[in-house]
């Protein structure tokens, strides 16, 4: 185990892969580029292939964590819950407290058959990142730049626009706005207190302008909400780092099903809703932080092959070559093309630790309730 150990945390190995996975996905986003003549012909056709597309390099993610790192996942549910996964358009309100918390989330998906055609209300920023933004625009994911004023139509719009989407989708929705921090936390709840709110120990202050606004154009596709709680086991604090380099974290995520009929139609009595839900979640934690464990059944649902077997696909197209060309550099004895290697090397690796970086706590989130930072935009 120590020797598997220390092959994982080998720069070689973890350069190979990231070349997989960036070179798989500029392929993977320019097949989906062809695919844009079937929008106007036939929308279900192109949504149903896009799907199949994203799922090839969302699941090369999920890899990571199910196969390489193995961390494990268990929920916390009833099984009629689990029953309905997988069968139904739901939104997905989850914690957003860890770097790893979507991997968890499309771990889950992957698991239920929905990875594909997961869904986010996204950062506008996201679009502009290689690979991901690429992949979530041919996916019809609705971009925010966080100002009510300026995202209105653009999210009443594209959330419309996903009324008839073909396969059932999960939606996720981070309703904090941004990762926890502890600056944050401080922050959102001064905001709470003004606002006459109850306080959050382990939530920032819900913004139920996007969850309201969700449901309202989701009306009569979506059926339930999961509220979803993560946390994990040992107070650990995982990173994509940390799994990159094959570390094993144990992930517990606590799932309640609400169907839509259960929440307020009313704008104000949704958002209250939602607030009364973040108080839940918060003893949820309580819980969680006292005893190791969300209260209820559980369930570990089992890691499917689809994500190594399409890992394995990409890796023997895509090394080979690779490795056939480095040997040629090699034996070719020529410092320019050593040297152009090397710098291709050098830039590969430079270019995955960004990709890493974007989802690391403390170069992500939004200047939530910072005036100062404010100032400075």
């Amino acid at each position: 185990m120590a020797l598997l150990a220390s092959l994982k945390s080998l720069f070689i190995l973890q350069l190979l892969m990231g070349f997989v996975f960036v070179v798989s996905g500029l392929i993977i986003n320019f097949l989906q580029l062809c695919t844009c003549v079937l929008w106007p012909i036939n929308r279900q056709l192109y949504r149903r292939i896009n799907c199949r597309l994203s799922y090839s390099l969302w699941s090369q993610l999920v890899m990571l964590l199910e196969w390489w790192s193995g961390t494990e996942c268990t929920l916390y549910t009833d099984q009629a819950t689990v029953d309905m996964f997988g069968k139904e358009h739901v939104i997905i309100i989850l914690n957003h407290n860890f770097e790893i918390d979507f991997l968890c989330g499309w771990t889950i998906c992957e698991r239920y058959g929905v990875l594909g055609s997961s869904k986010v209300l996204a950062k506008h920023e996201l679009l502009k990142v290689p690979l991901i933004g690429w992949t979530w625009y041919f996916l019809e994911i609705v971009f925010c730049k966080r100002r009510w004023e300026e995202d209105r139509d653009t999210v009443f719009k594209g959330l419309g626009r996903l009324r008839d989407y073909p396969e059932y989708m999960w939606f996720l929705l981070y309703c904090e706005g941004t990762r926890f921090t502890e600056k944050k936390h401080q922050i959102s709840m001064q905001v709470a207190e003004s606002k006459g709110l109850p306080q959050l120990k382990y939530h920032l202050l819900p913004r139920t302008k996007g969850f309201t606004t969700t449901l309202r154009c989701l009306k009569g596709t979506v059926k339930a909400v999961y509220d979803v709680t993560l946390n994990f086991q040992d107070k650990q604090t995982p990173t994509l780092l940390g799994i990159v380099n094959g570390k094993k974290y144990k992930a517990d995520l606590s799932v309640r099903r609400f169907t839509v009929e259960e929440i307020p139609e009313d704008e104000e009595e949704c958002a209250h809703w939602l607030h009364k839900l973040y108080q839940e979640k918060d003893a949820l934690q309580e819980i969680y932080n006292k005893e190791g464990k969300f209260p209820g059944p559980t369930v570990i649902p089992p890691r499917r092959p689809w994500t190594l077997l399409n890992f394995l696909f990409w890796a023997t197209l895509l090394l080979s070559p690779l490795i056939n060309f480095a040997y040629g550099v090699v034996v070719s004895g020529s410092p320019l093309l050593i040297i152009g290697f090397i710098i291709f090397l050098i830039i590969a690796s430079i270019a995955i630790r960004r990709l890493i970086g974007v989802t690391e706590v403390k170069k992500t989130g939004s200047s939530y309730g910072d005036q100062q930072a404010k100032k400075q935009n």
